[in-house]
């Protein structure tokens, strides 16, 4: 229902208004001309979703990964329906994403630009810091730098910073009567000097095709548009990868089964392995010290023909589990082999007043692992399949440790604490008594900030997945 809801991007009333009286295209139609097929991975579709300061669906800009000419690209396409396609803090941290994923991955990056600019009232939010919206121009510099393409279509208003996204792209181009590229549009010009001119004469397609050379082409409607993007791309003389044929069984045991299967009870965890045979070629899989550290399992399997080393929770992390787990990833790293992180942690229980030994053992294992996994140098997705709390977070390789990618399923929690795990309000001294309102009001604020959709509004991640489409994301 959420997914419907965001496709619809402002709304009805703002659809009819985008495509019938300023005769443009809605995004997701940009998006169909450009790919080669429909195999197109959105990132965080629910990004911006209820935040504080409006509900923004997708942060008024689109995200994902997709193929135009054999080339796997990444897609940055603001919405106009939503809000002009202006630009809020969390349309700037979702850009940002997009980009670092393609510069990771050294994927293309095409921006289709449709945007009224930063949303002012908010400016000290998304201009003056080092992650702000200036980083989008910064990147794409490096980006330049690092010789990974970048193209761009005006396809809309490009207004104040948004100018710079297409300007500074190796190609742009710019559609005729609808394109229009300028640092402050009419009305401030009229304010400022009292002069009335048009959006076509200040910024238009002929006169940044003809006078101003900010565009590289021109475009009669936005079909030709698209058309010419995928010329440009046939042209840039980048290679697309290789796309190997691998054949593959599927699991013996069908995907939709995970429905079932997503825990939702996170005091416990479910036997992992019925999560693994349900996502791996053939149900095959080559375990690593099956029988040490039983609450880690480690081992080696195929997903879609492609060998990937699995670290998936089934318990809580003991000594032997994290030692196992440091040992494995370095496996993993010496033979160059892409790691899937199945996160579902057990809360951890009240620990003692005084520190026994054997937590004191777990905790320097446990830092074992999370220098091994933070020093790993190949790919790691991340998939939240239950709990994701506290450092267990961080060894599984939760978002602070950088994985490639991190999804979650929609079941998923993710917080420091479980608000269930603890009944009485922590003490700071014995002066202190339990507040039952205030211990009431924690959990509720617990509860409310731990779920899927608080973390993918806020872009803790990279989308929200349904279980069984796992093995395809």
């Amino acid at each position: 229902e959420l997914l419907e809801r965001v496709r619809k991007g402002g709304g009805e009333n703002a659809v009819l208004h985008h495509t019938q009286r300023n005769k443009k295209l809605f995004v997701r139609e940009r998006l169909k001309l450009l790919l080669d097929d429909e195999s197109f991975l959105e990132l965080s579709p629910l990004a911006g979703l209820d935040l504080p300061y409006g509900d923004v669906p997708a942060a008024g800009c689109l995200t994902g990964i997709g193929k135009i000419c054999g080339v796997w690209c990444v897609f940055v396409a603001n919405d106009a329906t939503v809000k002009g396609g202006t630009i809020y803090p969390i349309g700037v941290k979702k850009q940002l994403r997009a980009q670092e994923i393609a510069m990771q991955n050294r994927l293309l990056s095409v921006y289709l630009t449709d945007s009224g600019g930063a949303f002012l009232p908010l400016q000290s939010e998304l201009f003056p810091d080092k992650l702000h919206g200036g980083r989008v121009f910064y990147n794409e510099a490096i980006m330049s730098a690092m010789r990974i393409p970048q193209v761009a279509v005006v396809c809309g208003s490009c207004v104040a910073g948004g100018a710079y996204v297409p300007t500074m792209a190796e190609e742009a181009v710019i559609v005729d009567k609808i394109g229009t590229l300028f640092l402050a549009g009419p009305p401030l010009v009229k304010a400022a000097t009292g002069e009335y001119v048009s959006p076509e004469d200040l910024g238009g397609a002929k006169l940044h095709s003809k006078v101003s050379g900010c565009s590289d082409h021109f475009a009669s409607s936005e079909k030709e548009a698209y058309e010419c993007i995928r010329n440009i791309i046939s042209t840039l003389n980048y290679d697309p990868l290789p796309e190997e044929v691998i054949e593959h069984d599927s699991p013996l045991y069908s995907s939709d089964e995970l429905l079932g299967l997503a825990p939702r009870d996170y005091r416990c965890t479910l036997p992992v392995k019925l999560i693994l045979s349900r996502l791996m070629d053939g149900s095959r899989f080559q375990e690593f010290k099956a029988n040490y550290g039983t609450t880690l399992v480690t081992g080696f399997g195929h997903v879609e023909g492609r060998l990937v080393g699995i670290v998936a929770n089934n318990g809580e992390l003991s000594h032997d589990a994290s030692l196992k787990g440091s040992h494995f990833v370095q496996l993993c790293s010496q033979r160059s082999i892409p790691i899937l992180f199945f996160q579902n942690t057990a809360p951890q229980t009240a620990q003692p007043t005084s520190v026994s030994e054997a937590h004191s053992k777990r905790l320097k294992a446990q830092a074992s692992m999370m220098a091994a996994v933070a020093c790993v140098a190949v790919p790691k997705i991340t998939i939240v399949i239950g709990g994701c709390y506290g450092s267990e977070s961080y060894v599984m390789c939760g978002r602070s440790f950088s994985p490639n990618f991190l999804f979650l399923w929609p079941n998923a929690r993710v917080a420091l604490v479980d608000s269930r795990h603890f009944s009485t309000v922590p003490r700071a001294g014995d002066d202190c008594t339990g507040d039952e309102a205030e211990l009431k009001h924690l959990k509720e604020k617990l509860e409310e900030e731990s779920s899927a959709f608080y973390s993918s509004a806020r872009l803790w991640d990279d989308g929200v997945i349904l279980p069984q489409n796992t093995r395809q994301v």
